[in-house]
């Protein structure tokens, strides 16, 4: 028979032949199905080769008949159905699937591109600050702008630099910078088609060698030396598309799905070489006469397909991080529920791997993971990489011995430098010639982090002769003449050769896809996110409908008159309100541009798309929301207020507000792409509109700005709809009546208001504020494109050690392992010389409910409650470290938040004994401490001070502050937390400690506390090894002191694991299966799991944390048919527990109950001096609000000063008085809005780290409000003193005692009842963005009725109330009438006769003079009731969900 057949070529046919005639061995359906692919195939073949490669032969969806299918047209369930074809069960099925790939290359000749990696004499420095100059208090961050100013790089700075000279010579500003060096020459090489793990300890530079691979480092740092990739320099390609870095932090649009964040991913990435490659592939299999095996083809050829919405890749990427569970569920953020932390850390893993690189770098992707989740994502990325030649270098925190055992290679980073790189194999042998082994039953990660530290490296010794320390230097020299080291310097010796590299290998093209294909990737995304956020839009629409009513109400046409020159003002007051609320309906654009701002930057910087493609989507799709927003305006107001009765005006003023959208949204845009942070952004968004309203052309009139000033009237798009607003109304033919001069009402009215009279004025309105939005439209792309986000601040080293010489990592990290004092504490467990009574605690048949989620209600449950733990009985004992383990799901936290009385909703049944008494949560929190997994703690104190702190509250008060001083401090020495004493704490992934600096600090505050029951909510959680011993043994220390410590823990090492006295296993479902003793090496753990019928037994060397969870897996209980949870309640060992319950359950003999003579620790005055002492460490330090405020508050004193210049001495004219009235309103509005959109974010952090103090019981709600409020003073006094000393004397006010003390009375009090406000929103909202949203209705309200728009005289009596509620209208009443309301010379009205100026204020706006006391008693009654507002909806609102 002929080969050429290709029914004998086909691989079904070829396996049957083997094993026997196609007759005696398959049916007939099986030969027809064979004839039928032969046939298919053979199709197939005929097709044009583009045609060919996007075509393959699948089963249909009954899987009965095979058939052709255009792969490009595929759907997302198709996609999925052929991954779950080639890996259904998991890596086995990986495995096997990506050998089968292989083999297909390989059989043909075909060479996959591979990338060798070298780094020569790589030497990277850092300039940094030291001491307590790295901490950026108001001082600091002024000293640092000198420091910008000094080196600025301009030709002519002999004044700025004679200025630093004087300055450094008194030690004024002295630079104080230093240089750490944070990899110390370093070179080697990154195999390809080989995985390797990255060690080291803390401060090792293991997150910069990684960026410094990948070309991604920032270029404040100084580096030398040199990286290549296949013998190329970084410059000779482009490394951010050739290389992937998989970031430690984990930014993602919260809006978006796991499968729609890969799929957008896997679309800008694009699809490399991979169609090249398949190209070749089928040319050379029909060269040769080879058929692929059709689920392999048809996957090869779905992910080399260019651009496509969804990505084959993505779902494989899905099923081997385990995502699939969770591909349709949303990311999450603060305002969106989704995903667990450790899948979001796997989601930022994924993102990178659907991707065409070849060469990954991935900085701690472990962080969440239990160890069996780890082990099986390593062991994928270990085949992915042998598969497909790929180069790997993952950094793993604390690898589990089997995990660590799945790398090839190892590099050990310590103190900046390499001290070994090589095979996995060879390590041991390494450290072993050095002197130090490896312990029997001790991870090899753990020892290879601690043997390099000076504090670890003696218990490792392993020679006869004495011990002493081996420098990392030593261990470097050694390396050089080891074996390994040698040939690594002998391959360094020889040069790359370039000719060996793949034409593939390196990417030269900057973006995967063409200009128009990343538009549109960007551009459904958008839509895709705005559909997301419809609510946000619908709030908004709902607003503008609501203000609108509301404006309709207040300038109804019943009220509106159009007789004479003076009933224009009320028409322009609307037409102003109108103007303003159209245009400040832009302003949350800022926001949401700032909130997306992370994720775009990292997008960006790894080149998915160029600015422009994700700016010109955000500005196109606004575009519908500008018409829809201006339309409910329109159509609401129009003809309701009664302005001119034409339809073409109607249209007019419709097209004109759309216009000015459209501006608004640009503006606000590029304001938050040149602020990047909200803080920033509030000041420089309040400032711009500001200057757009003084300079408008309504507060202030065009004739009355100064000549010279001008230019500011013409460059403000408000003065442009001012006018052609005015113009196309009063214009209008309704208008056109003689008044007392020679022209109409209305061109005399414009006149009057230094208006343009002219009807062109309206079409050169539009073609302005187009041209302006245009403006700064591209200025946010030109943002966008070359601004990057503000640096991390970090200030934790020691100016000691740094005094007067550079310095580096081995030098700083010094501080960390001098240890004589620390092992003198561990060693006499001086951290816990405070007295306390040793407690225990039991429960017994404890059960917890929520009620059923709506997801789950749709999808067919019918239960109206979820039960979280089921049936729970147990005790923790003092003296008695026990360990709450068990898989994501299972309910440990919860279990936790149960005992320790921190759930805030749900069902709680069972009972709860402390040594015997049911528990009381309001003394169990006085002898309780709680260390959650989320580290949470005030940013903006020190390390120490947040010790302290925890210490002033929690101590009872007989101890003295000398005593505590001393315990703060050995707390300090038990956690190792000395050497970084003085660092300032920082946000979490931002600035500040590091992760496991954070961890310890976590346990700190609690341990401080003196609590006799510590819960521990997984302590170990994105540490280290050598950082989780450290924990893990001022963990053991405290229970040697006789307290009762619980710690819930998800991928413990060997040491750590059995470091625990007794263990507490759950399953998935809230169901314990294990509580006892572990035992000596785990012997009893291991015995009675062993015992269960067809559970293997543990090999030599395997953890048992690890195994532990294996065998108890869902998947085993169902291939044994098994249920742990009831082999467990009909063991002797559950028996022998629910009589330790008892036991525990019974009060001791003369043991009394728990009893406090208070609730806190420490009287209200204290409590109130400790909360105050922290809020000023807390605002000193924290410049972005503090020093963007009283900057704001100068530019707009100055602001004021120039354009309303000389105005306050000037009453001569109607005009005259509303100028000076207008800047008294602006004073009011846009410094107070200001200062309450500014405090709202600060707060949130703050009330963040208050709902963990309430429920540690340190204070009562009404100290930590009192401090909020009262630290403030001070700034607004400072605030109100620069606006006062500024504004006054530069606007001519009269200078007369009274006058000025109630000028600056009324903007104190007015800055003072602002910042409450922002204060009080957000203690009424469950985060910092709906309190933004909500609070600027308010504004809006408050300024329609101040009294300046519309005065009290004018406004309809049903609104006149709302004016009596509105502290800005008494703001302005009191300001007005100190300066204007005893003013007796006479001023002129156009079509009246002169009248005196405190008449006609007392006429026009209903003031009265000798009502300014009352004033005064109002705005003091306003703060007070703003403090308790805030006070109580502190302590009984509550946004935190447990």
């Amino acid at each position: 028979m002929s080969t050429d057949n290709p029914l004998w070529n086909n691989p079904l046919t070829r396996s049957s032949r083997r094993e026997g005639t196609v007759f005696s061995r398959s049916s007939t359906r099986e030969r027809q199905l064979n004839e039928e692919e032969a046939l298919l195939w053979a199709a197939l073949e005929k097709l044009p080769t583009y045609n060919r490669l996007r075509t393959s032969i699948l089963k249909d969806v009954s899987g009965s008949r095979l058939e052709q299918v255009d792969l490009s047209k595929l759907g997302v369930e198709h996609k999925q159905r052929i991954v779950q074809t080639i890996i259904g069960i998991g890596e086995e099925d990986n495995e096997l699937f990506l050998s089968k790939l292989r083999d297909r290359i390989d059989r043909v000749g075909l060479k996959l591109p591979e990338i060798e990696v070298r780094f020569k004499r790589l030497h990277v420095v850092a300039h940094v600050h030291v001491g307590s100059r790295a901490l950026p208090t108001l001082w600091n961050t002024t000293l640092n702008w000198i420091e910008v100013l000094t080196h600025l790089p301009v030709s002519d700075v002999s004044q700025i630099c004679m200025l630093q000279s004087i300055l450094d010579m008194v030690r004024l500003v002295p630079t104080r910078k230093r240089s750490l060096t944070v990899l110390n020459n370093i070179s080697g090489i990154i195999k390809p088609s080989r995985i390797t793990l990255l060690l080291g300890p803390p401060g090792s530079g293991r997150t910069t060698f990684l960026l410094a691979l990948s070309g991604k480092l920032r270029d404040d740092l100084k580096v030398t030396g040199s990286v290549t990739y296949n013998g190329h320099e970084l410059h000779e390609f482009v490394p951010q598309r050739t290389a992937s870095y998989t970031s430690q932090n984990d930014v993602h649009l919260g809006e978006l799905t796991v499968r729609e964040t890969f799929d957008f991913s896997s679309r800008c990435q694009g699809v490399g070489s991979s169609y090249e490659m398949l190209s070749e592939l089928a040319k050379r299999e029909r060269a040769t006469g080879i058929k692929p095996d059709p689920d392999i083809d048809a996957f090869m050829k779905a992910s080399a397909i260019q651009g496509q919405r969804t990505s084959i890749v993505s779902d494989y990427v899905l099923k081997i991080l385990g995502l699939d569970i969770c591909g349709d569920i949303f990311v999450g953020n603060d305002m969106l529920r989704g995903i667990s932390g450790g899948q979001k850390k796997r989601v930022t893993t994924g993102e990178m791997l659907v991707g065409p690189v070849k060469a990954f770098f991935m900085d701690e992707i472990s962080t969440g993971l239990d160890s069996s989740t780890t082990y099986q994502i390593v062991k994928c990325l270990k085949q992915s990489v042998h598969a497909t030649s790929g180069t790997m270098v993952i950094s793993l925190l604390q690898p589990a011995p089997e995990t660590y055992d799945l790398f090839d290679d190892v590099i050990l980073l310590s103190e900046g430098q390499i001290v070994y790189q090589g095979p996995r194999t060879t390590v041991l042998e390494f450290f072993e010639a050095q002197g130090f082994r490896c312990p029997e039953r001790k991870g090899v990660a753990d020892f290879l982090q601690e043997v390099t530290s000076r504090k670890d490296q003696s218990q490792y010794w392993a020679l006869d002769e004495p011990y002493s320390y081996v420098s990392v230097e030593d261990f470097v020299e050694a390396f050089k003449k080891f074996s390994v080291g040698q040939r690594l310097v002998s391959e360094l010796s020889r040069p790359f050769d370039k000719s060996t590299s793949h034409p593939a290998a390196l990417v030269t093209e900057k973006f995967s896809l063409t200009n128009w294909e990343l538009f549109q990737a960007c551009l459904a995304r958008e839509w895709l996110l705005m559909r997301r956020n419809s609510f946000l839009f619908i709030f908004k629409a709902v607003q503008i409908s609501i203000i609108s009513v509301i404006g309709m109400t207040v300038f109804l046409r019943t009220e509106m008159h159009h007789e004479t020159v003076g009933d224009g003002n009320k028409y322009l007051g609307a037409l102003f309100y109108g103007l303003l609320n159209v245009a400040f309906n832009g302003m949350a654009e800022m926001a949401m541009t700032v909130v997306y701002l992370p994720v775009f930057y990292k997008q960006r910087d790894l080149l998915f798309y160029p600015a422009w493609a994700y700016a010109l989507p955000v500005i196109l799709l606004k575009i519908p929301v500008s018409v829809m927003d201006s339309a409910i305006w329109t159509v609401i107001t129009y003809y309701v207020i009664g302005f001119a009765p034409e339809a073409s005006r109607f249209f007019k003023q419709f097209l004109l507000f759309i216009c000015l959208h459209i501006m608004s949204l640009g503006l606000f845009r590029m304001v938050g792409a040149l602020s990047r942070t909200i803080v920033v952004a509030n000041t420089l968004g309040s400032f711009q509109f500001l200057l757009m309203c003084a300079l408008g052309g309504f507060i202030l009139s065009r004739e009355n700005i100064p000549n010279w000033l001008t230019w500011g009237y013409w460059s403000t798009p408000l003065s442009y709809a001012q006018n052609a607003l005015s113009a196309n109304e009063f214009l209008a033919h309704r208008w056109q009546r003689p008044s007392n001069s020679s022209d109409t009402v209305g061109v005399a009215f414009l006149k009057s208001r230094g208006l343009f009279p002219n009807e062109y004025w309206y079409w050169i309105g539009v073609g302005a504020l187009l041209g302006f939005g245009a403006v700064y439209n591209f200025l946010y792309i030109v943002a966008l494109s070359y601004l990057d986000p503000f640096q991390n601040s970090r200030g934790a080293i020691s100016e000691e050690k740094t005094k007067d010489k550079d310095i580096s990592v081995s030098e700083a990290s010094k501080t960390w392992d001098s240890v004589e004092g620390i092992e003198m504490a561990l060693a006499t467990k001086t951290g816990m010389v405070l007295p306390f009574p040793p407690l225990s605690i039991s429960f017994s048949h404890v059960n917890y409910y929520v009620d059923m989620p709506l997801e789950m209600k749709k999808q067919g449950v019918s239960d109206d409650k979820l039960q979280l733990l089921q049936d729970i009985t147990g005790a923790f004992r003092p003296g008695v470290l026990t360990a709450l383990v068990g898989v994501s799901g299972a309910g440990k936290t919860t279990l936790m938040d149960v005992l320790a009385g921190r759930k805030t909703g749900g069902y709680i049944e069972g009972s709860v004994n402390i040594s015997g008494f049911p528990k009381k949560q309001e003394t169990f929190a006085r002898i309780s401490g709680y260390c959650e997994q989320n580290d949470i703690h005030s940013p903006y104190v020190t390390v120490r001070e947040s010790i302290t702190y925890s210490a002033w509250l929690r101590l009872s008060q007989e101890i003295d502050s000398r005593t505590r001083k001393m315990f703060v401090q050995e707390v300090l020495n038990l956690v190792e937390l000395t050497p970084v004493q003085n660092g300032l704490v920082g946000l979490p992934g931002v600035s500040g400690l590091s992760t496991e600096q954070r961890k310890r600090l976590t346990i700190a505050v609690e341990l401080v506390a003196n609590p006799s029951i510590i819960f521990m909510d997984e302590p170990t959680s994105g540490l280290d090894a050598r950082a989780a011993a450290v924990v893990m043994r001022a963990v053991r220390n405290t229970v040697k002191t006789g307290r009762t410590v619980v710690c819930t823990i998800h991928q413990p090492s060997i040491d750590i694991f059995e470091m625990f006295d007794e263990l507490l296993l759950m399953k998935r479902g809230g169901q314990v299966i294990y509580a006892g003793p572990l035992g000596t090496n785990s012997c009893h753990l291991i015995e009675y799991l062993e015992a269960v019928e067809g559970i293997p037994k543990i090999g030599d060397g395997i953890n048992p944390a690890t195994w532990m969870l294996d065998v108890t897996s869902q998947t085993v209980e169902s291939q044994l048919r098994i249920d742990f949870a009831t082999i467990y309640k009909e063991s002797s060992l559950y028996k022998r527990n629910e009589d330790l319950v008892e036991e525990l359950s019974t009060p001791a003999p003369g043991s009394k109950d728990l009893y406090f003579t208070s609730t806190f620790s420490q009287t209200f005055v204290e409590q109130c001096k400790a909360c105050l002492w922290k809020q000023y460490w807390s605002y000193w330090r924290n410049p972005q609000y503090q020093l963007v405020r009283l900057c704001f508050t100068a530019f707009v004193s100055l602001m004021f000063g120039v354009i309303f210049w000389g105005c306050g001495s000037k009453r001569d004219t109607q005009q005259d008085v509303f100028n000076v009235t207008g800047v008294l309103y602006l004073v009011v509005l846009f410094v107070g809005v200001n200062n309450a959109a500014s405090v709202i974010p600060v707060v949130d952090i703050e009330r963040t780290v208050y709902y963990r103090e309430r429920a540690a019981g340190m204070y009562s709600p009404l100290p930590y409000a009192i401090a909020q409020v009262v630290i403030e003073v001070p700034y607004l006094l400072t605030q109100t003193v620069i606006f006062g000393l500024v504004v006054y004397p530069m606007v001519q006010f009269e200078w007369t005692v009274v006058k000025f003390f109630w000028f600056m009375f009324f903007s104190f009090f007015s800055f003072w009842y602002f910042t409450l406000y922002g204060m009080m929103i957000l203690a009424l909202s469950p985060n910092g963005q709906f309190a933004a949203i909500i609070s600027s209705f308010f504004y809006i309200m408050w300024n329609l009725f101040s009294g300046f728009l519309i005065p009290y005289s004018q406004i309809p009596v049903w609104w006149q109330w709302y004016y009596w509620i509105s502290p800005v209208a008494w703001t302005l009443y009191g300001l007005i009438t100190s300066q204007l309301g005893d003013v007796k010379s006479f001023m002129q009205i156009p079509e009246q006769a002169p009248v005196r100026v405190e008449d006609f204020i007392r006429d026009r706006f209903n003031f009265r003079y000798d009502f300014l006391g009352l004033m005064a008693g109002v705005h003091v009654a306003f703060v007070i009731l703003s403090i308790l507002v805030f006070a109580f909806c502190i302590k009984h609102f509550n946004f935190q969900r447990r």
